[in-house]
């Protein structure tokens, strides 16, 4: 009788076992999603792979785009079927840049091949773009090996033109990090993050503590404000440098290095009084470039909403009056996106088209940026100026910006009036790897705001009239799945009405309406 108790204690040990396998790696395999079936969405990467010849082939060509999403994607259901097809072909594109390094995997900005490249045609450009991206990727490796290329693939030291351009990964991984919560990733890049600050610090850091950069060095050549040659104190790399500090603090802090807490706090709190200070336009009521010479640019570019991007500006109304721009249609406003400069200028779109110009035209790199920031202002500011329906409609036009000739397209920049992609005809331009979309859809529209520890806050931006249902399905969280659900008749999805937080199929909070969630 012992025996036979013992057979089948091992026997429903061993269903146990097999239904809570573990990888290969020996990490918890989670399960997969709750509700929506993955091969209901396979159908755009069908037509994506129909849409036009491959140009080029990397580590996962478009025959095997599908079996890559099912993957690592999460999924995404909506009554608008254009932010669902965006949502997907934003995936299958992303996966394009792929490619496999003698050190590992390295993520392309473009395709072709770029003379102003470092090796394995690597750009460093919108590394933190693609940081922010590629965290919500079930496998971690592709970001994570890529870093290590950047930082590491030279000899064990950094790439040549890893500081060709500004840089705000050491932000970007910490919320990498408080997405997958891979702590042991994070403290092992710790130092060579702290190298690359004090680099930047060597290189660029003005007399005043500011910190200066030539337009092109930001990826945003030909702008009102500057030049490629002049040595302007620009809201970009003085933002990204602040929250580059904040982030390393918090770093140090988990690593237990205490005076490195203190430093980098400090520096956090020099460069918001600074940028506060000197690049604040009173006049203008915005964050504008300071000149080489030491006088404000004295026009208003896209620039000066990236210091919400990193929650530098105290909560005032002082601050906040900068945004009053962004619905404007004199100010960033325009048919097809948000201009990077804004359109009452005599100078908006005076630089001529086809030389990279970030004069007023539609640029995604800074359509992404200032709609995170969008997103920080409207979740952590107190204020009344922008609201759901305005990010909702800013989204919907980034949504129906992304399309040429009749399909589904992400290239560099576009006529903010006609919608026409300005290099859309070269080879470079196609897919091109310089901006967020699923970031925006997963941390803004549906509002998942990782947090610190094991809590989890969702605060949706999507009006609460637009749509009657919505699904985002097969979230990795924290080693969990978390699933969203607004279904407001509850008739859709069966899981009752309301707005819902699943995690691993366990309903753990929800509200009748399209409100905050927060679960600690």
């Amino acid at each position: 009788m012992r025996y036979l108790s013992s057979l089948i204690l091992l026997f429903s040990l061993g269903v146990f076992i097999s239904c809570e396998s573990t990888s290969g790696n020996g990490e918890h395999q989670e399960n997969g999603p709750m509700v929506l079936e993955k091969e209901n969405f396979k159908h755009y990467a069908d037509y994506f792979n129909k849409m036009e010849n491959e140009n080029i082939a990397q580590a996962i060509p478009n025959d095997s785009a599908w079996a890559w999403m099912e993957k690592n994607i999460p999924l995404f259901e909506s009554p608008q079927k254009s932010f669902e097809e965006m949502f997907y072909y934003r995936w299958w594109t992303l996966r394009k840049h792929i490619q496999e390094t003698p050190h590992g995997y390295g993520i392309t900005e473009f395709l072709v091949e770029r003379s102003y490249s470092d090796e394995y045609n690597l750009i460093s450009c919108a590394l933190g773009h693609h940081v922010q991206e590629f965290k919500w990727l079930h496998d971690k490796e592709y970001i994570n090996q890529n870093v290590h290329v950047w930082y590491r693939g030279n000899d064990g030291g950094r790439m040549n033109k890893l500081m060709s351009f500004s840089s705000w990964t050491a932000s970007a991984l910490y919320d990498k990090y408080l997405v997958d919560g891979d702590k042991d990733f994070l403290l092992d890049m710790y130092p060579d993050l702290v190298d690359e600050y004090f680099e930047w610090e060597n290189i660029r850091r003005r007399d005043d503590g500011l910190f200066w950069q030539h337009d092109v060095k930001d990826g945003m050549e030909e702008s009102l404000s500057g030049s490629r040659h002049e040595k302007n104190a620009r809201p970009t790399i003085n933002s990204y440098m602040y929250g580059n500090a904040k982030a390393l603090a918090k770093i140090a802090e988990m690593k237990g290095e205490d005076s490195l807490v203190t430093v980098f706090k400090a520096k956090a709190d020099t460069l918001q009084q600074l940028v506060e200070e000197t690049l604040w336009n009173e006049e203008d009521k915005f964050f504008e470039t300071f000149k080489e010479a030491d006088t404000s640019a004295n026009v208003r570019e896209a620039i000066g909403f990236i210091p919400w991007y990193f929650n530098l500006p105290e909560d005032n109304a002082t601050y906040n009056k900068a945004w009053e721009q962004l619905m404007d249609e004199e100010g960033f406003l325009g048919p097809f996106g948000l201009t990077t400069a804004e359109r009452r200028s005599p100078r908006f779109r005076s630089h001529g088209t086809g030389t990279c110009e970030w004069d007023g035209a539609v640029w995604p790199f800074a359509t992404s940026q200032t709609m995170t920031a969008m997103a920080n202002f409207m979740n952590d500011y107190d204020q009344d100026i922008v609201d759901k329906e305005d990010y909702y409609h800013l989204f919907n036009r980034y949504v129906e910006s992304q399309s040429y000739r009749g399909r589904p397209y992400i290239g560099e920049y576009l006529d903010e009036t006609t919608g026409y992609w300005l290099m859309g005809d070269r080879e470079r331009s196609r897919y091109y790897n310089h901006s967020t979309f699923n970031d925006l859809l997963i941390n803004g529209l549906i509002g998942i705001r990782p947090k610190e520890g094991n809590a989890v806050e969702v605060s949706p931006l999507i009006p609460q009239e637009k749509w009657e249902w919505f699904c985002l399905d097969n979230v990795k969280y924290k080693g969990n799945i978390l699933t969203i659900i607004w279904d407001k008749t509850g008739e859709k999805y069966g899981k009752g009405k309301g707005f819902m937080l699943f995690k691993n199929g366990e309903k753990v909070v929800s509200a009748e309406n399209l409100e905050k969630l927060s679960v600690e």
